[in-house]
C-alpha cells in the first residue's frame, strides 16, 4: 500500500485497524510516523497510524457523527469522576469502566489525552491500597485493554509510568519479611498472576532513567547464599526493568553500562534453567527495543558483544534441552528447586514461550553488518540451526520437537514482520541496520531445509509450525522455497509417495496458494495442481479431504476461475497484456500442458538445487502460457463437482451434532469452499455448475448430507439470487407438493428423534428450501406468494419431525427479509469484471479502502411481507395452543397417546423460531420513556444507573455489581428499518406481547394438568428464552460470537506478520458485516421490566425448582438468559426463589433444595444477592439450616458454593487511597454553576454510600452474634460450614471480633472434632496476628492498609561500607554470642552493602496496645488455663489420621508462639510454670515418636516466643529448653524422629541472625566423629543436623573451620550413613562460604565493566580452598596404591573416595559448580577413571560415573576449556586402560557440543586429531566408540569446518585402504593358522579406516539427496572392503544398510544421486538386490 495511500485514510485520525495481529512483544518500539505532521501538536489525534480499514464509511446508513461520539466519551468520563470522588469503587466506577470499554468496543477513537489519563488513572485503581482485589482486578483488565497495543501511546513522549507502586505489590509476595505481616495478611488475596500481566504492559511504559534506582533497589538483595533472593531479584529485573532506550543520550543508561553486571549475576547461578530463561528474556526485550535507537553501538551482534553473544546463544543450545550421547541434562533440579517464591515471578510458558524469546532476540539484532564479518550473529544461527538440524526429522521425534519448531516459526515470523514494518516505515531504523536482500537470502537459505523437514513431522503441532514457517519463508524468497516445495509436491500429489507425505503436501499448497497466485511463472502451476488434488476428495479419508477442500477454497480466494482465453476486455487500455487476450482467443490449453510437463521434468531430474528462473521469462510468454492454463478450468470445475458429489453419496452418518467428528468437519468445510469458489466463477462456469448442481439435488436425496448440501445451494443462491432461485425454487415447491401429497410424507407423529424414511425427502426439500432463502437478499420478494403459501400449506398437513423443519424454514425466511446484511462474494471490485480480467489480476490484492458494497437493507415491501407471514404464523400458533389447552381440546390428553404432547411443543417450537426470525423489528427501546433519540441526548437526562437511590438504603443493596451486559447509556444508530410511529412498528410489538400471554397461559397449564410433560415444558421454556432475548438482535443463536469466529477462521492463513489486512475482498466485506453486527449487539442492552416480563420471569423462577431435573435445568438457563435481559430482575426473582429454598429445606425435598441452589448460588443472582443485605443473612441461614440434608449430591453443592457464601460476609472496603491529581485529570471541564451541582451531589452519594456501609456493617454484626450459637450448639458439620462463614463476618480491624466469637474459637481449638479443631486452631491463629498487626500500625487504618508498620525493635545500622576489611569485621561478629544488634535478613552485604542495613535490638521492648487490643487479649488469656493447653497438647501428641500428617506442624508452633506470648505478658490464667510441668508430661520418656513431634513443636513454640522477651523471662526458657534439647540431640534421636528435630530447627534458625540461638548453634558446631562409636545412625543423624543448621544460617556461619578440619582428617569413615552426611555437610560449607560483597551496587557495576563485557568470573577458588583439594586427592592416591587390586573388603581409599565424590557430587550440582573448573584436567580426571575401573565396589564407580558426566556439562567460560581438552586427549591417546580411552569419548563428545560457540577452531582442531587417531586403536569398543563420536562431531559442527573435515578425513581414509590392501589368500590348507602381528595391524588399521569413512556417511543420516562426495565413499566401501573377512566386511555390510534404512521415504530423491555403476557396485555387497 503506497504510503500517501496509507495517509489518505481520512487524515488517519478517524480510521482505526483492529490491528490484532501484533503480538505486543515483538515491535521494537521508538520510531512513531510523523504521517499527519507533528504529532506531538495534535493530542486530540487518537493514534500514531490511521486505521486501515474505515469501519464507519461502509455501513448502509448514516452513522453518528464525531463529535456526537466524543459527547457520549465525556458523559462516561463524567460520570466515572464522579463515582470515584464519592468512592463509588464497585458498582458506579465498574459500570462506567464498562461502558468506556463498549465504547471502544466499536473501533471509535480514544483522543491521545484522554487515553494517557485513563491509562494512569487505571494503573493507580489497579494498585490503589485498601480497594476490593475483586473490583481492582477489573481496573487491571481495563488498564491492559488500554496499552494493549504499542502504537496508541508512545513510550516516554507520551507516557511514562511509576514502576514503584507495581513493585510495592510484587515485593509483598517475593519479600513477605521486608513487608511485614498487615501487608501479608492484606494482599494475599491478590491475584499474583493479575500483577506478573500487569508488568507485561506497564513495563514498556517505566522510565528507562529509572534503571539506576532499580539496580540499587534490587541488587542488594540478590544472594546464593539464600538462593530464593537470587531468582527473586532476577524475576523483578526480567518483569520491571525498562529496555526502552533513553530519550536523551546518557551514557549511564547504555545497555553496555549495566549488561557485564548480568552476565556477572548469571554466572553467580549456574545450571539453572529459570536464570536462562529470565536472562534470554531480558537480553532479547533490550535487543528489540535498542533496534531502533541510533545512538547506541551496533555491530555484527546486535548490541552484544562477540562474547556476549557466544554465551547467550551457549545458553540456547542448552535451554533447547537436546539430547547428546551419554549426557546427562545440562541443568541440575536442586538449584532451580530453591527458586521458592520466586516461581510466582514467572511469566506463563505457554503465552511467553522461550522459542520466542530465543528467536526475537536474533532477529532483531540482524543487520547487514552480519554480512561483513566472518563471525556474526548470523553465522551463530546458522551454526545453531546446522547442530539441532537432525532433530527436525520426523523419524527423530522427542520433548525437543515442539521447543524446535516453534523456533523456526518464530525466527521467520519475526523476520517477515521486521521485513514488513521497515518497509512500510512503520520501523524507523538506522539506515545501516536495515534488512536487505542479501540478508533476507541468507536468512531463508539457513531455514529451509529444517522447514522441509518439519513439514512432515509427526506431531500436529509441530507441523503446523513447519507449515507457518514455510508460508513466511515463501513469502521472503518465493524463488528459494517454490521451487523445492514443487518439487516435493508433484511427486506427491501423483501419489508416487506415502499417504502422510501427500496430505503434507496438499497443507503445504494451502499455505503457498496465495504466495504462488502472485508469482510469476509459479501462478502458471496452480492449474495443474488443481486437477492433481482433485483425488484428495475421497469419502474413505476424510482428513485428506478436509485439506484438499481448503486448498481449493485457497486458490478460490486468490484466483478468479475464468478461462481468459476466452475473456472479452471491454476498452483496451493500451496495455499489451489486454491487446494479447483479445487476439488469442482459442489457442486453447495445449502451451501450458506442454510448458508444465516440462516443468517437471526439470525438477526430477535437476535434484535438490533446483532453481527455475521464472524471472527471465519475458513477461508476455509468461502471460500466454497462464491464459492457456485456464482453459481447463471448465473440466475442473465439472470434475470437482463430479467429486463432492460422489464423496456425498458415500458420507457415513455423523454420529452426534458438534461431536468433532470428521464426518462433521467436512460438512462444515464444504460452505467454505463453495462460498468463494462459486463466487469466483466466470458466468459461462457458474451455469455449467448451477445446472449440475440443480440436477443432482432433484434427483437424489442422500439423508446424511442433507446440511451439506443445503449448504451447498445456499452458496449457489447468494452468489446469483435471481438465476439460481429460479431454477431451484419450483423444482423444490413442487418436489415438496407432490411429497406430502402423494407419499403421505409427515402424516403422522414420530417418536424418537430420528427421521423415517417415508419422510426423508420431504424433509431433504424442506431444508434446501430453507437454506435458499437465507441471507439471498430481496430476489425472494418474486416468490413472495409461492412461499406464503408453501408455508401455510405445510403448516397445515404435517405432523411429527417435518414440523420442526417447516418452522425453519419460516425462520430463515423472515431472517432473509428483515436482516442488515451483506451480499457481496466477489474477489473483484464490480468495475474490474465490468472491465474485463486479464492475467495481471491473478492475486490481485484489495485495498481496504476502496471497496464498494453492496448490502441488503430491509425494504419497505419486504418488511410487511415479513409482516404479514409473521403475523399469519404467529396468530394460527397461538390459537391452536388456546385451542389445545381449554377445555374441549382437539386432541385427547388420556395420558397415554402423546400426541397431544406433540402439537403443543411444535406450536411453541414454531413460536420460538419466529420471534427469533423478526428479532431485528422489535425495538428494545419500546414502550420507554423517550428519552430523547439515542443520536442527540442531553447530557442531563442519562440517569447514572450505577447512582444509588434513597431507597436503596433501606433496601441495603449495594447495586448492580456485575451486570455482564451493562444497561447502556447511549445507542448508535443500525438501521432500524421501521418508522416508530407507523402502524407497522405497533403491530408487531403488540403481536409479541400476545405470544407472551400465549406463553404464559401454556405455563399455567401445564403447571396445573400436566406437570410431568418433560418435551413441552422444555419446548416452553426455550420459546421463553427467546421471547426475553431475542430483541433487537437473534442473541439465542449467539450470531455475532459465530460470524466472529469463521471470519478469524478464514482470515488466518492470510495474516503476515508486519502487513495490515492484506485479505481477499471477500473477507473484508464480511468484516464490514460483522462491524455492523458488533454495533447492534451493542444497542441490545437490558430493558427495563413490565407487568408481563414480570409475570414470566415470576413463571421461570418457579419452574427453576421444578421437581423434574430436566425441566429444572431447563428452566434455570431461560431464566439465566432472562435476567441479563431485563434490568432490576435479580430482585424480583430472589425473594420467591429463597422462599422455595427455606420451604424445601424445611420439609427436605431434596430435588427443590438441588433447584434453589442452583439458581441462587451458581449463576449471576449469587453477586446480586451478596451485594443486597436484604437478602444475604436470610440466605446465610437457609445454607446453614442445609447442611443437614442427607444427600451426597447436596453435600457436594454446599461444599463447592461454600467460598461464595464465607466471601459474602467479608468486610466491604472502608478506606481506599488514591492519587486525587489522577482522579482528577479526567474530570470534563464543565461551567460553574454546574460544578457545584455536582459536587453536592458527589457529597451526598458519599453520604449514602457510607450510610449503606454502616447499615451492612450492622447487618453483619446482628448475624454473626446468631450464628454463634448456632455454632456452638450445633453438629460438627453444620458447625464446620458456620464457623468458616463466622470468621468472615464477625473478625473486623476495629473491633477485632466479639466476646462471644473469642470465646467460641478459643474453646473450639480444643474440640474433639479433627475438622473443627484444625479450623478454630486457624481462626485464633488469625485473631491473634490481627491484634499484633494492629499494634504495629499503631491501631491506624490508613497505616495498616498501606502496610505501614513499625516494629519496635527494628533498627537502621549505617554499615562501614567504604572501609576495608569491614566485611570481614561484619562476618567475625557472628563467631561470638556477644551482640550489639542482631541481623536477621541474610541478603545485606552479599552482593553489594547499602550505606544502612536493617538490624535488631537486642533487648526487645513490649509491643503497645489499645483498649480494644487489651480487652480481647484479656478475653483470650482468661480462657487459656492449664486445662486448654493440656488438652492442647494431649491432641498435639496423637497419632495423625492420615501419614501424610505425620511432620512438623509449623501451625502448632505458630499458634502456641502467640498463647505463649500470651503467658509471658502476664494475659493468661495459665503459668509458664504449667506450661513446663505439660510439656515434661508430653515428652515423658521419649519413647514414642509423636512424643518427640509434640515436643519439638512446644519447644521450637517457646524459643520463638522468647526472641521477643526481656533478659530475664528469655534466659528462664532458655534454661528450661536446652537441657532437653540438648538431650535429644545426644542420645535420643532416631530414624523415626530425626525429622521432626531437623524441622526444628530448620523454624528456629531461618531468617535469625545465628546469635539468636547461639546455645544450640554452639552444640551443633561442637559435634567431632568419633570413630569408636558404631552408632552410624547417631552420629550421621547429627551431622545432619549440623549440615541442616549450616545451610539454614548460610554465610553467617562462621564456626566451620574445625568442623571441616574433623572431616578431612576421617573422609574414610566406615559408614555409609556418615560418609553422606559428611560428602553433603563438606558441600554445604563450602557453598556458603562464598560471597562477593562490593562496596556499593555503583562500584559493583564499575568492576564488572572494567573486567570484561561477560563481567567478573565469580566463585575463583582461594589459595585455602585449592591447598585443600589438592591434599585430599593426593591422600586418595596414596590409599589407591596402598589397595591390593582385586580387594572385595572396603578399604581407605572405596571409603574415602565416595565421600570425596558425594562433596563433588553435591558441589557440581549446585549453582557454585564452576569453583571446580580449574581442577577438572589435573586433579579429577585421572582419579576418577581410576575409581571407574574398581569393578569390586559398584557404589564407588556409579558414584565416580555421576561426577565424570558432570564435567563436561560444567559451564566454562570462553578459554577455560583449553586445558580440560588437552587432558582429554592425552588419556584417550596415551591412557593404558581401555575402559578409560572409551569414556574419554563420551566427555569428548559433550564438551563438544555444549562448547560449541565458545571453544577456539584450534581446540576443536585438536579434538578432531585425537577422535580421528582413536578409529586406529587396538580395541575394538574403542574403535567404534571413536566412530560414533566422530560422526556426533560432524554432525553438529558448522558448515564451514565440516566441509574442511569431512574432505580431509575421506581423502585420508580412502588413501589408508588404497595403501593397505588385503593380502591374496593363502592355500585353502593354511586357514587354521594364528594371523600373525603384522595381519592383526593390518586388519586394524583397514577396519579403522573403514569406521571412519562410515562415521562420514552416517553424521549425514537425513540429507536428501545426499552430499555430492557421499556416493563416491559409498563405491570405495562396497569395492575395496566389503569383500574382507571378519568384522571389516560386516562393518562395511552395516554402513550400507544403514544408509539405506534411513532412508526409505526420499529414495526415490536420493537413488538419482549415483551413477548407475555406482549403484552396481553397492548392489554386489549386499547379496540381494538391495538397492535397485
Amino acid at each position: 500500500m503506497a504510503p500517501d495511500g496509507r495517509i489518505g485514510g481520512l487524515a488517519g485520525a478517524l480510521q482505526a485497524s483492529a490491528a490484532n495481529e501484533i503480538s505486543r512483544a515483538s515491535t521494537p518500539g521508538g520510531g512513531w510516523r510523523n504521517a499527519n505532521g507533528n504529532l506531538d501538536e495534535a493530542p486530540k489525534l487518537a493514534r500514531t497510524r490511521p486505521r486501515t480499514f474505515p469501519y464507519f464509511k461502509y455501513l448502509p446508513y448514516a452513522t453518528e457523527d464525531a463529535s456526537d461520539r466524543e459527547k457520549n466519551l465525556e458523559i462516561c468520563l463524567k460520570h466515572l469522576h464522579m463515582a470515584l470522588e464519592a468512592g463509588d469503587f464497585s458498582s458506579g466506577a465498574v459500570h462506567w469502566t464498562r461502558e468506556i470499554r463498549g465504547w471502544l468496543s466499536l473501533k471509535f477513537d480514544l483522543p491521545r489525552e484522554t487515553r494517557i489519563r485513563l491509562v494512569k488513572l487505571y494503573y493507580e485503581l489497579a494498585l490503589a491500597p485498601g480497594l476490593d482485589y475483586l473490583v481492582a482486578e477489573r481496573f487491571a483488565s481495563m488498564f491492559m485493554v488500554l496499552t494493549k497495543r504499542k502504537h496508541y501511546l508512545r513510550p516516554g513522549k507520551d507516557l511514562t509510568l511509576d514502576w514503584r507502586p507495581l513493585y510495592r505489590e510484587l515485593k509483598i509476595f517475593v519479600f513477605p519479611s521486608e513487608c511485614g505481616t498487615s501487608s501479608a495478611s492484606n494482599h494475599m488475596k491478590r491475584n499474583y498472576r493479575t500483577l506478573t500481566k500487569l508488568c507485561t504492559f506497564a513495563q514498556l511504559y517505566f522510565d528507562p532513567k529509572a534503571i539506576p534506582d532499580m539496580l540499587e533497589e534490587f541488587l542488594p538483595f540478590f544472594s546464593t547464599s539464600w538462593t530464593e533472593n537470587a531468582f527473586v531479584v532476577v524475576g523483578l529485573l526480567n518483569l520491571l526493568l525498562p529496555t526502552t532506550p533513553a530519550l536523551d543520550d546518557d551514557p549511564q543508561l547504555h545497555p553496555q553500562q549495566y549488561l557485564p553486571t548480568f552476565f556477572h549475576l548469571w554466572s553467580l547461578v549456574n545450571r539453572s534453567r529459570t536464570f536462562d530463561v529470565h536472562f534470554i528474556d531480558i537480553f532479547s526485550r533490550l535487543a528489540r527495543d535498542s533496534l531502533s535507537s541510533p545512538h547506541l553501538e551496533f555491530s555484527a551482534h546486535g548490541i552484544y558483544t562477540e562474547e556476549q553473544s557466544s554465551l547467550i546463544f551457549t545458553a540456547v543450545l542448552r535451554v533447547l534441552d537436546i539430547p547428546v550421547g551419554q549426557a546427562n541434562s545440562p541443568y541440575a533440579q536442586y538449584v532451580d528447586s530453591q527458586a521458592g517464591l520466586a516461581i510466582m515471578l514467572d511469566r506463563d510458558q505457554r503465552k511467553h514461550p522461550i522459542a520466542h524469546h530465543i528467536a526475537r532476540w536474533i532477529v532483531l539484532s540482524l543487520s547487514p553488518l552480519c554480512l561483513t564479518q566472518e563471525n556474526s550473529i548470523l553465522s551463530n544461527l546458522e551454526g545453531l540451526i546446522q547442530a539441532v538440524e537432525t532433530f527436525f526429522h520426523p523419524s527423530n521425534t522427542g520433548g525437543w520437537t515442539k521447543t524446535l519448531s516453534q523456533l523456526v516459526y518464530f525466527l521467520a515470523d519475526f523476520f517477515v514482520m521486521r521485513w514488513n514494518r521497515e518497509h512500510s516505515g512503520e520501523m524507523e531504523v538506522p539506515e545501516e541496520r536495515r534488512l536487505n536482500d542479501v540478508v533476507k537470502r541468507r536468512f531463508v537459505l539457513c531455514l529451509r531445509d529444517v522447514v522441509f523437514m518439519g513439514i512432515y513431522a509427526k506431531s500436529g503441532t509441530a507441523m503446523n509450525f513447519a507449515l507457518s514457517s514455510l508460508q513466511s519463508l515463501a513469502y521472503l524468497e518465493p524463488d528459494l522455497i517454490l521451487p523445492g516445495a514443487l518439487q516435493r509436491i508433484y511427486p506427491a500429489m501423483q501419489g508416487l509417495v506415502e499417504v502422510h507425505r501427500t496430505i503434507s503436501s496438499i497443507r503445504s499448497l494451502q499455505v503457498l496458494a496465495r504466495i504462488m497466485a502472485r508469482s510469476k511463472g509459479y501462478r502458471c502451476h496452480i492449474t495443474t495442481l488443481l486437477g492433481l488434488a482433485l483425488p484428495g476428495i475421497d469419502a474413505n479419508d476424510l482428513e485428506k479431504t478436509m485439506h484438499t477442500l481448503a486448498f481449493i477454497q485457497a486458490v478460490a480466494y486468490n484466483i478468479p476461475f475464468h478461462d481468459l482465453t476466452k475473456e472479452k476486455i471491454s476498452s483496451p487500455v493500451g496495455s499489451d497484456a489486454d491487446s494479447i487476450a483479445s487476439g488469442h482467443e482459442d489457442e486453447g490449453s495445449g502451451p501450458a500442458v506442454g510448458w508444465v510437463t516440462e516443468q517437471v521434468d526439470i525438477l526430477e531430474r535437476e535434484g535438490a538445487g533446483v532453481e527455475l528462473n521464472y524471472g527471465d521469462m519475458s513477461d508476455a510468454d509468461e502471460a500466454r502460457i497462464l491464459r492457456s492454463s485456464t482453459a481447463e478450468l471448465a473440466e475442473f470445475v465439472s470434475s470437482f463437482l463430479a467429486r463432492v458429489f460422489t464423496l456425498l453419496e458415500n458420507l457415513p452418518d455423523a454420529s452426534r451434532v458438534r461431536s468433532g467428528s470428521p464426518e462433521e468437519n467436512v460438512v462444515n468445510t464444504l460452505p467454505a469452499t463453495f462460498t468463494p469458489l462459486l463466487a469466483a466463477l466466470s458466468p459461462e462456469l457458474y451455469d455449467i455448475a448451477l445446472n449440475k448442481i440443480v440436477h443432482f439435488v432433484t434427483n437424489h436425496v442422500i439423508h446424511q448430507a442433507r446440511d451439506a448440501v443445503a449448504f451447498i445451494c445456499n452458496a449457489m443462491v447468494k452468489v446469483n439470487p435471481e438465476k439460481a432461485l429460479k431454477k431451484l425454487l419450483p423444482e423444490l415447491i413442487a418436489s415438496i407438493r407432490t411429497e406430502i401429497d402423494d407419499n403421505g410424507a409427515g402424516s403422522t407423529r414420530t417418536t424418537g428423534s430420528e427421521v423415517y424414511p417415508r419422510d426423508r425427502a420431504l424433509v431433504w426439500n424442506i431444508s434446501l428450501l430453507s437454506m435458499c432463502v437465507v441471507h439471498v437478499g430481496d430476489a425472494v420478494l418474486q416468490w413472495k406468494q409461492e412461499l406464503f403459501d408453501i408455508a401455510t400449506y405445510m403448516q397445515q398437513r404435517c405432523k411429527g419431525i417435518p414440523t420442526v423443519h417447516v418452522s425453519n424454514f419460516v425462520h430463515h425466511l423472515l431472517l432473509n427479509l428483515t436482516m442488515t446484511y451483506t451480499l457481496d462474494f466477489s474477489i473483484y471490485e464490480p468495475s474490474r469484471l465490468a472491465h474485463g480480467l486479464t492475467a495481471d489480476d491473478w492475486g490481485r490484492f484489495t485495498d481496504p479502502n476502496q471497496l464498494t458494497l453492496r448490502w441488503h437493507k430491509p425494504r419497505p415491501e419486504e418488511v410487511r411481507f415479513a409482516i404479514e407471514l409473521f403475523e399469519s404464523q404467529a396468530k394460527s400458533a397461538i390459537d391452536a395452543l388456546g385451542a389445545l389447552t381449554g377445555d374441549n381440546s382437539p386432541i385427547n390428553r388420556d395420558g397415554t397417546g402423546k400426541e397431544w404432547s406433540d402439537e403443543v411443543s411444535r406450536n411453541l417450537t414454531l413460536l420460538r423460531l419466529i420471534i427469533s426470525g423478526v428479532a431485528v423489528l422489535f425495538d428494545p427501546k419500546y414502550n420507554q420513556k423517550p428519552a430523547g433519540e439515542a443520536m442527540d441526548i442531553d447530557t442531563s437526562s442519562v440517569d447514572d444507573p450505577s447512582d444509588l437511590e434513597e431507597s436503596d438504603v433501606e433496601e441495603l443493596s449495594l447495586g448492580e455489581a456485575d451486570e455482564e451486559d451493562v444497561t447502556r447509556s447511549f445507542r448508535y444508530e443500525t438501521g432500524y428499518p421501521l418508522a416508530t410511529d407507523s402502524s407497522e412498528y405497533q403491530e408487531i410489538h403488540e403481536l409479541r406481547q400476545l405470544a407472551g400471554e400465549c406463553l404464559h397461559r401454556v405455563h399455567v397449564f401445564l403447571v396445573n394438568h400436566q406437570q410431568d410433560d418433560v418435551p413441552c415444558f422444555n419446548a416452553l421454556y426455550n420459546a421463553y428464552r427467546a421471547w426475553f432475548v431475542d430483541v433487537g438482535i437473534e442473541r439465542s443463536a449467539h450470531v455475532l460470537d459465530r460470524v466472529t469466529r469463521l471470519l478469524a477462521a478464514d482470515i488466518h492463513p492470510y495474516k503476515f506478520s508486519g502487513l495490515r489486512k492484506e485479505y481477499p475482498r471477500p473477507l473484508l466485506v464480511r468484516r464490514a458485516n460483522v462491524y455492523h453486527l458488533q454495533r447492534l449487539r451493542h444497542n441490545a442492552s437490558p430493558r427495563p421490566q413490565g407487568p408481563l416480563e414480570n409475570q414470566l420471569l415470576m413463571d421461570l423462577a418457579h419452574s427453576s425448582v421444578s421437581i423434574y431435573t430436566e425441566i429444572r435445568r431447563t428452566a434455570q438457563g431461560a431464566n439465566e438468559s432472562a435476567l441479563k435481559c431485563i434490568s432490576g430482575a435479580r430482585t424480583l426473582v430472589i425473594p420467591p426463589l429463597l422462599d422455595a429454598l427455606e420451604k424445601a429445606v424445611k420439609v427436605h425435598d431434596f430435588p427443590r433444595i438441588k433447584g434453589a441452589m442452583f439458581s441462587l448460588l451458581f449463576g449471576s443472582l449469587a453477586k446480586s444477592i451478596s451485594r443486597n443485605w436484604k437478602y444475604t443473612p436470610r440466605l446465610i441461614k437457609i445454607f446453614i439450616e442445609a447442611t443437614n440434608a442427607d444427600k451426597q449430591s447436596i453435600q457436594k453443592l454446599l461444599a463447592n458454593a461454600l467460598y461464595q457464601v464465607m466471601d459474602m460476609g467479608k468486610a466491604l472496603d472502608l478506606m481506599v487511597i488514591l492519587d486525587h491529581d489522577t482522579v482528577d485529570a479526567i474530570a470534563v471541564p464543565v461551567p460553574d454553576e454546574e460544578a457545584s451541582e455536582i459536587k453536592s451531589r458527589i457529597e451526598k452519594r458519599k453520604q449514602r454510600i457510607r450510610a449503606l456501609r454502616a447499615k451492612i456493617e450492622g447487618k453483619k454484626a446482628e448475624l454473626a452474634a446468631e450464628l454463634v450459637d448456632v455454632a456452638r450448639t450445633s453438629h460438627w458439620k453444620q458447625a464446620q460450614r458456620t464457623a468458616a462463614i463466622l470468621v468472615n463476618l464477625d473478625v473486623r480491624f476495629h473491633t477485632i471480633a466479639s466476646g462471644p466469637m473469642l470465646d467460641l474459637i478459643t474453646k473450639g481449638s480444643i474440640d474433639p472434632h479433627p475438622s473443627l479443631r484444625g479450623m478454630y486452631s486457624t481462626a485464633l491463629h488469625s485473631i491473634f496476628n490481627y491484634i499484633s498487626v494492629r499494634s504495629l500500625c499503631k491501631h491506624d487504618y490508613k497505616r495498616y492498609i498501606l502496610g505501614e508498620e513499625e516494629l519496635p525493635d527494628k533498627i537502621q545500622v549505617p554499615t562501614k561500607n567504604l572501609e576495608p576489611g569491614w566485611t570481614e569485621e561484619f562476618l567475625d561478629d557472628f563467631a561470638h554470642p556477644e551482640a550489639e544488634y542482631y541481623v536477621d535478613f541474610d541478603y545485606p552485604g552479599w552482593l553489594a552493602w547499602k550505606p544502612t542495613m536493617p538490624a535488631f535490638v537486642t533487648n526487645p521492648t513490649r509491643m503497645e496496645y489499645d483498649e480494644t487490643e487489651t480487652e480481647a487479649r484479656k478475653r483470650l488469656g482468661s480462657l487459656l488455663d492449664r486445662h486448654w493447653f493440656s488438652t492442647f497438647f494431649a491432641f498435639m501428641k496423637q497419632e495423625p489420621k492420615d501419614t501424610s500428617n505425620d511432620r512438623f506442624r509449623t501451625a502448632n508452633a505458630l499458634l502456641l508462639t502467640h498463647t505463649f506470648d500470651l503467658i509471658f505478658g502476664g494475659a493468661s490464667v495459665a503459668t509458664f510454670e504449667d506450661i513446663k510441668d505439660l510439656t515434661m508430661a508430653v515428652y515423658s520418656d521419649g519413647s514414642d515418636k509423636h512424643q518427640h513431634r509434640a515436643t519439638a513443636e512446644i519447644m521450637c513454640a517457646l524459643l520463638s516466643c522468647a526472641v521477643d522477651l526481656e533478659e530475664d523471662l528469655r534466659l528462664e526458657v532458655w534454661r528450661f529448653v536446652f537441657p532437653v534439647v540438648r538431650g535429644i540431640f545426644k542420645d535420643g534421636l532416631t530414624p523415626e524422629n530425626s525429622n521432626y528435630w531437623t524441622s526444628f530447627l530448620q523454624l528456629i534458625l531461618q531468617g535469625k541472625d545465628p546469635r539468636r540461638v547461639w546455645p544450640l548453634l554452639d552444640l551443633l558446631a561442637g559435634f567431632r566423629l568419633d570413630m569408636s562409636s558404631n552408632a552410624a545412625f547417631k552420629e550421621s543423624s547429627k551431622i545432619q543436623l549440623l549440615n541442616q543448621a549450616i545451610t539454614t544460617t548460610g554465610w553467617h556461619f562462621r564456626l566451620e573451620k574445625p568442623v571441616l578440619e574433623n572431616f578431612m582428617e576421617h573422609l574414610d569413615h566406615p559408614y555409609k550413613g556418615v560418609r553422606e552426611a559428611m560428602g553433603l555437610g563438606i558441600a554445604a560449607i563450602y557453598r556458603s562460604r562464598y560471597h562477593e560483597s562490593y562496596a556499593n551496587v555503583k562500584t559493583l557495576i564499575e568492576k564488572q565493566k572494567e573486567a570484561c563485557s561477560i563481567g567478573v568470573r565469580p566463585y575463583q577458588p582461594d589459595e585455602e580452598f585449592s591447598a585443600t583439594v589438592h591434599k585430599v586427592f593426593e591422600q586418595l592416591e596414596k590409599w589407591r596404591k596402598e589397595r591390593t587390586p582385586g580387594q572385595q573388603t572396603p578399604s581407605p581409599y572405596t571409603s574415602g573416595g565416595k565421600t570425596v565424590l558425594l562433596w563433588l557430587d553435591g558441589m557440581l550440582s549446585s549453582q557454585e559448580c564452576i569453583q571446580l573448573v580449574k581442577f577438572f584436567p589435573h586433579v579429577f580426571l585421572e582419579q576418577l577413571l581410576h575409581m571407574m575401573d574398581i569393578k569390586e565396589d559398584q557404589e564407588l564407580q556409579g558414584l565416580a560415573y555421576l561426577v565424570f558426566r558432570h564435567m563436561p556439562n560444567i559451564p566454562h567460560r570462553p578459554g577455560e576449556d583449553a586445558e580440560f581438552i588437552k587432558a582429554l586427549v592425552n588419556i584417550g591417546k596415551t591412557a593404558s586402560s581401555w575402559h578409560q580411552r572409551l569414556r574419554i569419548l563420551i566427555c569428548i563428545q559433550i564438551i563438544y557440543f555444549r562448547q560449541l560457540f565458545l571453544m577456539s577452531p584450534t581446540q576443536q582442531q585438536i579434538l578432531y586429531d585425537c577422535v580421528s587417531s582413536m578409529l586406529g586403536d587396538s580395541q575394538l569398543e574403542v574403535r567404534i566408540g571413536a566412530s560414533t563420536t566422530l560422526s556426533g562431531m560432524i554432525r553438529c559442527s558448522p558448515v564451514g569446518l565440516r566441509e574442511k573435515v569431512v574432505s580431509e578425513l575421506k581423502d585420508r581414509f580412502t588413501e589408508i585402504l588404497r595403501k593397505n590392501p588385503l593380502p591374496k589368500r593363502r592355500l585353502a590348507g593354511d586357514r587354521t593358522a594364528t594371523p600373525t602381528p603384522e595381519q592383526n595391524k593390518l586388519v586394524i588399521t583397514r577396519h579403522g579406516a573403514v569406521l571412519g569413512l562410515g562415521s562420514l556417511v552416517s553424521a549425514f543420516p537425513y540429507t536428501s539427496p545426499p552430499p555430492a562426495w557421499l556416493p563416491g565413499v559409498l563405491a570405495t566401501l562396497a569395492l575395496k572392503a566389503a569383500g574382507d573377512p571378519g568384522m571389516v566386511g560386516k562393518s562395511v555390510k552395516q554402513i550400507l544398510a544403514d544408509f539405506k534404512k534411513t532412508r526409505q521415504d526420499t529414495w526415490h530423491v536420493d537413488v538419482k544421486a549415483f551413477e548407475p555403476e555406482q549403484l552396481e557396485d553397492l548392489e554386489g555387497v549386499l547379496w540381494k538386490s538391495y538397492f535397485a
